[in-house]
């Protein structure tokens, strides 16, 4: 294992790191998403840079492949949650990723309490989970808009035909 690959893990963190390493992160402003990240696009690298540029650390809930099955159907995901947390993890412009199980990441976003909650644009702030939390906490609750055209689901479709 390279100097590297070691790296990249150890950017892959339970939820326990976060309540582990509370006063170290304090300071920090803490932005998190979420989602599958199935078949990583460019809409999706583009989401997580603008989402980067919104505080100090970008933390990302990742959901592990049952709760993709339960959100996508029988034949998600593609990508297996540690080739798909790794993938994450090697971009430069995310910090950290914590796997959940959970068909929300409303238990994860309590944990890590970050300054900044971000989704895409096809969310409105009305149905973000975790966003009334961050909010009563003094967080910001935003969206970042849609790159129209890339989706999962469209590149998996278009493989199939």
């Amino acid at each position: 294992m390279t100097k590297e690959t070691l790296n990249i893990e150890e950017k892959v963190v339970s939820r326990d790191f976060f309540s582990r390493n509370a006063l170290k992160l304090h300071d920090r402003k803490i932005v998190f998403t979420n989602g599958c990240f199935d078949v990583l696009h460019y809409g999706h690298v583009r989401y997580l840079l603008e989402a980067r540029k919104l505080g100090d650390l970008l933390v990302v809930g990742l959901n592990n492949d049952d709760s993709v099955r339960r959100l996508k159907g029988s034949t998600r995901p593609v990508n297996g949650e540690n080739e798909r947390a790794f993938v994450l993890a090697a971009l430069s412009c995310v910090d950290y990723v914590s796997l959940f199980e959970e068909d929300t990441p409303e238990e994860l976003i309590k944990i890590v309490r970050p300054d900044v909650l971000v989704k895409g644009g096809d969310y409105t702030i009305d149905n973000i989970v975790g966003a009334d939390f961050v909010q009563r906490n003094g967080g910001v609750v935003t969206t970042i808009p849609f790159v129209e055209g890339f989706s999962s689901t469209r590149i998996i479709e278009q493989l199939k035909s």
